[in-house]
């Protein structure tokens, strides 16, 4: 089992920076991929960033070149920096991380509002 504890979030006005962190604990020598997914009101969960133990990272066409992923693999802790914010980036933004077995584990959510 993989405990995901996110911090961050909150209100931020458009054109703003905001950053999340999520910090692993428990078998966190299985996780592979590391990532944020967000759920806006009435659509679904979508993958933001995600970013492999060995560093490979994938975005959302919507936040390329806005948004940055990284990995601290030493304090099992994800990242993401969140620039040139839009209001619809407003979302409650999920933790998660893979094992090498394919097990999703997801954190609480952390809500992002960005105020136009």
């Amino acid at each position: 089992q993989v405990q995901l504890v996110e911090s961050g979030g909150g209100e931020v006005q458009a054109g703003g920076s905001q950053g999340l962190s999520c910090a692993a604990s428990g078998s966190i020598l299985s996780i592979n991929t590391m990532g944020w997914y967000r759920q806006a009101p009435g659509n679904q969960r979508e993958l933001v960033a995600s970013i492999t133990r060995g560093g490979n990272k994938k975005y959302a066409d919507s936040v390329k070149d806005r948004f940055t992923i990284s990995r601290d693999n030493a304090k099992n802790t994800v990242y993401l920096q969140m620039n040139s914010l839009k209001p619809e980036d407003t979302a409650v933004y999920y933790c998660n991380n893979r094992d090498r077995f394919g097990n999703d584990y997801w954190g609480r959510g952390t809500q992002v509002t960005v105020s136009s």
